[in-house]
Formats: structure tokens, sequence, C-alpha cells
């Protein structure tokens, strides 16, 4: 398959079940909850060093949130309930609570509940108090501003993460010039967030390591530099690679965000030094999901 002179490779990228939650911050502006969003979001890129992975998903007007204030949705995803669970806390109590003038509350529906407001309540050291509304229950725990609203408890659902493709290109400028285009394309998209740094990863990973203590190294068979030392899936064409991971809270949303992010990357095609795209996979052994390249693509 040959799409504006870039090759999309005969390959799929393989994607595993994970455990999700959505969250709404409000503040008393734009700038606040953007704060909030990120620092709560912040060394979120992987389950593998970070206990989870996520992102901010948009901004929400005023008129769209529950308290009529600006607002932002977060997405978080985890391995297991139970992960996901301890991360969302510590991170909401870390970087929400104390941020000025923020409220929270949950942004999805779901009978699989984590509490939250019910355990951040104790910071209120028996000051805090509960109101019910239409039968949600909300906590108020005084702070210093004033008060953070925080709903007692947030849904999780079954996710979808670990999406991806490959970009390789002839230098290195190309390719990150194409992965900031599929980005920005990608990041209007409901249901999707890319947790690495501005949603691209430089250093994607194999399985394992010859250093026993390594779960996962460097993906050498695409590292440019090794070429000629390694079993290289690079010609003498490709100069640099660069990969974006995408999870989802369906299959779906991460296979039409895979379209939509490659699509963006081959309007500029071989012109604009974009030679193939590819994606990582574990020879299909181990993520419940593949997303066969050239099927996205169809």
């Amino acid at each position: 398959m040959i799409i504006n002179g870039t090759e999309i490779e005969d390959t799929f990228a393989e994607a595993f079940g994970m455990s999700a939650t959505r969250v709404i911050i409000t503040a008393i502006n734009h700038r606040w909850a953007l704060i909030a969003g990120e620092t709560m979001t912040g060394f979120a890129t992987s389950v593998i060093g970070c206990g989870v992975e996520a992102d901010i998903e948009a901004e929400i007007a005023p008129d769209k949130t529950p308290d009529g204030r600006p607002g932002v949705s977060v997405l978080l995803f985890g391995m297991s309930g139970k992960a996901l669970a301890k991360q969302l806390e510590t991170r909401v109590g870390q970087c929400v609570l104390t941020c000025p003038t923020t409220a929270l509350f949950a942004g999805i529906d779901g009978e699989k509940r984590i509490p939250l407001g019910k355990n951040l309540r104790f910071f209120g050291d028996g000051h805090q108090i509960s109101k019910q509304i239409d039968g949600t229950r909300y906590w108020r725990i005084p702070v210093m501003d004033g008060e953070f609203l925080c709903e007692e408890s947030v849904a999780r659902i079954p996710a979808v993460g670990g999406g991806n493709f490959l970009v390789l290109a002839e230098t290195q400028q190309q390719a990150l010039s194409a992965c900031e285009r599929a980005i920005e394309a990608m990041r209007k998209l409901p249901n999707v967030i890319m947790p690495f740094p501005g949603g691209i990863v430089r250093s994607g990973s194999k399985v394992g390591s010859k250093y026993k203590a390594l779960m996962a190294s460097t993906n050498d068979a695409y590292c440019p530099t090794l070429r000629g030392l390694v079993d290289t899936r690079l010609g003498p064409d490709i100069g640099s690679v660069m990969e974006i991971v995408i999870n989802g809270l369906s299959d779906a949303d991460v296979k039409f965000a895979t379209r939509t992010g490659i699509s963006a990357v081959c309007e500029l095609g071989a012109a604009a030094g974009i030679r193939r795209i590819s994606a990582g996979n574990y020879g299909g052994k181990l993520g419940q999901y593949h997303f066969h390249l050239r099927e996205v693509m169809a």
C-alpha cells in the first residue's frame, strides 16, 4: 500500500486491555484549569515506569461543565482498577486539591467506581461537609482560598492502551514535523490521548534486555545509529524514526485515531521525506487488540 509516495507496511500495532477513567477539572479560568490538568498528568507517559498513562483530552467551555466554569477533561489509563485508583487519588490530592480555585467531577458513567472525594475529604480534618445533589454525593473540603469541591467517586471502564504507529523519515526534522502534524489532527478527537511528551515518542522499546534488571530496552532495529551493528529494519534512506502511542476508551476510538494520524502524515508524503509507516508489536502474543495498518487505512 502506497499513499502519496509513503509505504504503509503490512504489519500491525499490538495494544492491551486497560482500565480508564475521565475526570473534569474546573477552575476560575481556563489557565488554572489547564495548570491543574497539566500538573496532574505530568510523569504519566507509560505504566512501565509511571504507574498510569494520562493526558488532557480537551478543554471544556463553561456551558458544558457541571459548575458552569471553564474546565478540562483528563483521561487516565491503568493496567488494573487498583493501580488506576491509587494513581488517581494521589494525583488529584497532590495536583488538583492544591491548585488554586479548582473543583473536580466525574466525567464518565460506569458501574465500577473509584473512591475519590470519599478519601480526600479527610484532609478537611473533620471540617469537611458532604452534599447530595440528584443522587450524587459531593465533598466540600475547606482550603485556604475557600473550598475544594470533589465528587465522592468516579467511574472506571474497560479501555485500550498501546495503539501505535511509527513514522520513518529521511531526517529527524522531517519525522518530527510529520508527527506534530499527526498530533494536531488527533487531538481534535474525543476519547483518546497520546500520553508521551507532546504526543511523540523517540525512545521506542522492545521487550527484554541484555541486562536482567530491565524489562524493556531500546528498539535497536529502528535506531539509525545502530544500522550495520544489529538486525536493522532501516535502509540507508531512513535517518530518523518516531512513534505515536494512542490510548482510547474503545478499540474503535484507537482505530479511528490511528487512521487520522497516519492520514495527516501521508498528506506530507514522500515529497517531505516520509518514506514508510510501520507499527510496533510483540508477534501478537501479548496484546488482545491488533490494529493492522493496511486494514485501518483501507
